[in-house]
């Protein structure tokens, strides 16, 4: 599935979109899935272990930002990530033996999904090694206005991690006036036809900006580990764990490797989803661009 081109520029940006890997039957069973994920929504008022709601949530419009962990809730989500074409695409970048770390919905409405500010997911869940990814399925057409990933190419190269802390607690964003050492105009914007999948390593800065459009943004979002990259925080149950196989072998043996990790400690105060964590961060990139546009 990948030309060694492709495999270059993951290596050196850390960040690559792949064109045409699920068909449109495949993303309309999906899509009728999600909308049963959706209407389920309407009677609630606040965030779930299932659902991230919208500011702007009501029963009578259920607006849904993030459904949680949907791998756990419905069959279709751990068959997509199976999905031949992807696993052939996720082990060229990471070898033959691989695990799921966790998922997530990501839905961005028509003017008015949430931004999500600058982060690395590495500051969220640090491995004995760094062979670890998330991928971006597009459910919609992604293009410049309905709030795209944007990456900061060759940050995942960088042997730092950002801090994510806000007055001492972790707060799962990076403050842009305390980042003087990147260039955040050098973002690239991760756009790709519905079907296409997005690749990016774990260390690498991202973030993303309020959909703007009138157009919907659905991004299902997959993080995938080699199998010998073992977390350091949140274990508890091996049979659990090994569950979690996409294809090849588990081990007992983890690779450690020198790289740069802050734990995510103390935790957020608002806990939950990223959005929740992130909503202690003062000093906020994306809302201050959008007030000066």
């Amino acid at each position: 599935m990948l030309t060694d081109a492709q495999l270059d520029t993951y290596q050196q940006d850390g960040v690559l979109v792949v064109e045409n890997v699920f068909d449109q039957a495949t993303l309309d069973r999906l899509r009728g899935v999600i909308g049963e994920f959706v209407a389920g929504a309407a009677q609630l008022t606040d965030h779930t272990e299932i659902y991230d709601l919208e500011p702007s949530h009501t029963p009578e419009q259920p607006r849904v930002r993030r459904i949680k962990t949907p791998h756990k809730w419905h069959p279709i989500f751990v068959e997509m990530v199976k999905h031949p074409k992807l696993v052939s695409i996720m082990r060229a970048l990471l070898g033959p033996n691989l695990r799921l770390h966790g998922s997530k919905l990501n839905m961005k409405l028509p003017h008015c999904g949430a931004a999500v500010e600058w982060h690395q997911d590495w500051a969220f869940y640090p491995h004995t090694n760094d062979d670890v990814l998330a991928v971006g399925i597009m459910i919609d057409d992604v293009d410049d206005d309905n709030g795209p990933m944007l990456a900061l190419p060759g940050t995942h190269r960088i042997d730092k991690i950002w801090d994510h802390h806000q007055d001492g607690r972790f707060c799962g964003a990076m403050d842009p006036g305390a980042t003087p050492d990147l260039d955040y105009s050098r973002a690239i914007a991760c756009t790709g036809k519905s079907g296409s999948c997005s690749f990016h390593h774990v260390r690498l800065v991202h973030g993303s900006s309020q959909n703007n459009s009138d157009k919907p943004r659905q991004l299902m979002l997959y993080e995938v580990a080699a199998a010998d990259a073992w977390p350091l925080l949140r274990f508890t149950d091996l049979d659990e764990y090994d569950s979690r196989m996409i294809c090849g072998e588990s081990t007992i043996e983890p690779r450690t490797e020198r790289v740069p990790i802050r734990m995510p400690l103390p935790p957020a105060l608002a806990g939950g989803s990223i959005y929740e964590n992130q909503t202690a961060l003062r000093n906020r990139y994306f809302e201050a661009k959008a007030a000066t546009g």
